[in-house]
């Protein structure tokens, strides 16, 4: 009986432990499965946080170039507004292969006896090509006089590939596609290491934007340009959006050049134009794969695009125009812009009173896409010949000479139908993105291209005989993601985009049997000595230090938001009004009231905010700051980028500085892209604020930095963008007790 009693205590006993272990088992389990869900849901604000800002970025680009070809194209060639921002739209203004290449030539520039750098011998070397990654990987600089060499040579050489490469895997075993690099390098010198060099056995397509954003963008060209002349046939380069010197002036790839090149940085960019222009827009694998950089639309057709004049499309963001001779024996032997609009601009004159164009509101203009503005050039196109036919005549007389003898050629009148087609076919494949429902759509969110559906793709991949598309253009956090029923792969090569932790990078290999074979990664040995919840942390901490700069740019608007819901006016909100009031101005569709804790610390014993108190802990300003109008620094703080854009585009020899008059002509065309009023005082006490040295020019890089929002609790990193941190930069704010 005794052990009776002893073999049921110990039954109960064990009965009673083993339902404790399940209970917190059960609690482990709950609790993990809430940490997840907590964790994932960070992820994906934090994510969204990045690319809305980053998309809303590339539409504020796109808009404000409307704009100025808008300008452009209304105002007399006389006004200060024209003559200000003309240069950058002489991209079609071309003369003979031989003069550009006169003009392109190196030979008189010397290498010193003291450069250490890499040298180079034309024909190029493989051991050459391997020699110059060797030596961007010990961080030195290849001199001035074998960049130009080297891109001369790659000119040459691009001249002579189709619109669309065909290739195939029966030559070699894999193909290796790459996707965006953005000016990363260590990504680049990791897909090496793990993948291999190209060569004859390891074929490469790299599928366009090498540059803006990283630091290294010159050199992942310099690096792509020798392999592709060591290996004409097996190194492959598709055009990106951002091979294009107008995108360029906004994200950092014009700056970075003309700071390493500083002689002759001027001259490397505009031969950089040229190479850019001429690069293929698509790659064509075994008659089945498609790899291209942006999409497709539902009037995309491969036979149009196999048949243009690629390197006429200078910008992508422009159609060009039809050309016109202009006069001959221009010489441009010489680092300045050459203004050969002087004989036409009578007849630009008189077409502004025989045929006015009318200017419309401006209210109209700031929400045009890319495409709104065939349509006007459409509409004007019979007035445009016909005033063409009434200059000829005297053109000739002016000119004089053979036709042979021109060499330039100027863009006065507009585009032709067929070219507008033409232009909108390669901005689809640019710039466009796939959706989840059926359909094509204009892409709102990044201002130019279209969203297209799985109807769409699958109705172009029977159209063209194709079994799968593959893209890059967007940033995804595992560095690649299939849709449309596996038909679409987005590839994306450039890891930590947003910010270390961020994002994996991608590369895929194609054998014959055209399987995509994905290998990821992530360059920075800082992730992986990161848990997942400190990577998770520390992007979520840069998206919050980029959300609370937007947050205070929108300042007025956030006041105006909060006094609807305090009509007392008492300064307070509930916390369902905050996180309404701020929806309403930013448009992120975040989980607010979640992230309050995270941006408010100045909440009430009552549970309320008091929101003037919250925009004063935001930000911080300068002491300098303090008799500036507030509605023009908040101006400033909102359009940074797009002030910074234009100061690059008036910076006409690319010397950093600009002149007072200039400084002001600035702000007076930024007053009229925003629609809003800025007083001529209020222009000059900025301009004297910043003059500190009164010298009566304005260094752009100064001004810029000096108007940077910074942040008490989190500081971003100084003098560069979000998008332009690297690992030894966020490394060395590690230490920061403001972080």
């Amino acid at each position: 009986m005794g052990c009776g009693v002893t073999k049921s205590n110990h039954l109960h006993k064990h009965t009673t432990s083993s339902g404790r272990a399940i209970r917190a088992a059960i609690l482990i389990q709950r609790w993990y499965r809430q940490y997840v869900a907590r964790t994932e849901m960070r992820r994906r604000y934090t994510w969204h946080i990045f690319q809305s800002i980053e998309y809303s970025g590339e539409q504020a680009q796109i808009k404000l170039y409307n704009f100025l070809g808008y300008l452009m194209d209304n105002f007399t060639p006389s006004s200060n507004e024209r003559n200000l921002i003309s240069h950058i739209f002489r991209e079609n203004e071309v003369c003979r292969d031989a003069e550009w290449e006169r003009y392109f030539c190196y030979k008189n520039i010397e290498v010193p006896e003291i450069y250490s750098g890499p040298h180079l011998t034309f024909p190029l070397t493989v051991e050459e090509a391997v020699g110059l990654v060797e030596a961007f990987r010990n961080k030195k600089q290849l001199h001035s006089r074998y960049v130009l060499q080297l891109l001369l040579e790659t000119w040459k050489l691009l001249r002579m590939l189709p619109n669309i490469n065909r290739i195939s895997t029966c030559h070699s075993k894999e193909i290796t596609i790459c996707g965006d690099l953005h000016g990363q390098l260590e990504d680049l010198l990791l897909i090496f290491y793990k993948n291999g060099m190209p060569s004859l056995e390891k074929p490469y397509v790299f599928n366009g934007d090498f540059v803006d954003r990283g630091r290294d963008s010159i050199e992942i060209l310099l690096i792509l340009f020798a392999f592709l002349l060591v290996y004409p046939s097996d190194v492959y380069l598709n055009r990106g959006n951002h091979e294009d010197h107008i995108v360029n002036l906004r994200y950092g790839f014009t700056k970075e050049v003309l700071n390493k090149y500083k002689m002759h940085g001027k001259r490397i960019l505009k031969l950089l134009q040229k190479i850019f222009s001429w690069l293929p827009l698509a790659t064509v694998i075994d008659q089945k794969v498609l790899v291209l950089h942006g999409g497709i639309s539902d009037s995309t057709d491969l036979g149009v695009l196999a048949r243009v004049d690629r390197h006429i499309y200078i910008s992508a963001l422009r159609p060009p125009k039809k050309r016109h001779h202009s006069l001959a024996g221009i010489s441009v032997d010489s680092d300045t812009d050459v203004d050969t609009a002087a004989i036409s601009r009578v007849f630009q004159r008189r077409a502004s009173f025989t045929y006015p164009k009318p200017l419309g509101t401006r209210d109209c203009f700031q929400n045009r896409s890319l495409q709104d503005f065939s349509d006007r050039i459409r509409v004007n196109m019979e007035n445009q010949l016909e005033l063409s036919r009434r200059e000829e005549p005297i053109l000739n007389a002016q000119i004089n000479k053979p036709e042979q003898e021109s060499l330039f050629l100027s863009t006065d009148s507009v585009s032709s139908d067929t070219t507008v087609n033409e232009w909108k076919q390669i901005l689809d494949l640019l710039w466009s993105d796939p959706m989840t429902q059926d359909g094509c759509i204009p892409n709102e969110v990044r201002g130019g291209g279209c969203y297209w559906g799985p109807d769409v793709t699958e109705d172009f991949l029977n159209r063209h005989n194709l079994q799968l598309i593959i893209r890059s253009h967007e940033c995804k956090q595992e560095g690649y993601e299939f849709c449309h029923n596996r038909k679409v792969l987005t590839l994306f090569s450039a890891s930590n985009y947003y910010d270390v932790g961020s994002n994996r990078g991608a590369y895929v290999k194609l054998g014959p049997d055209l399987v995509p074979y994905l290998i990821q990664y992530q360059a920075s040995s800082m992730t992986r000595e990161l848990t997942v919840r400190q990577s998770v942390g520390r992007t979520e901490r840069s998206a919050l230090r980029v959300l609370r700069e937007q947050l205070f740019a929108h300042k007025s608007d956030l006041l105006c938001a909060f006094r609807k819901f305090d009509s007392e006016n008492t300064g307070l909100v509930s916390l369902n009004d905050w996180a309404s009031a701020v929806e309403s101005v930013m448009h992120l569709d975040l989980p607010w009231r979640m992230l309050r804790s995270q941006l408010v610390t100045c909440k009430n014993s009552e549970g309320t905010i008091d929101y003037y108190e919250w925009f004063n802990e935001l930000a911080i300003t300068g002491s300098k700051t303090d008799h500036i109008d507030q509605s023009l620094l908040e101006t400033l703080y909102r359009h940074r980028s797009t002030l910074e854009t234009i100061f690059r585009i008036v910076d006409t020899d690319n010397s950093g500085f600009i002149s007072m008059q200039d400084f002001r002509q600035t702000w007076k065309l930024l007053s009229v892209y925003l629609k809003m009023e800025i007083t001529d005082e209020a222009i000059s006490d900025l301009a004297i604020t910043i003059d500190s040295n009164h010298d009566g020019s304005i260094d752009i890089d100064e001004f810029m930095e000096a108007f940077r929002l910074t942040d008490k609790k989190s500081r971003l990193e100084r003098g560069r963008s979000m998008f332009m941190g690297t690992t030894s930069d966020l490394t060395k704010l590690e230490g920061d007790p403001n972080i």
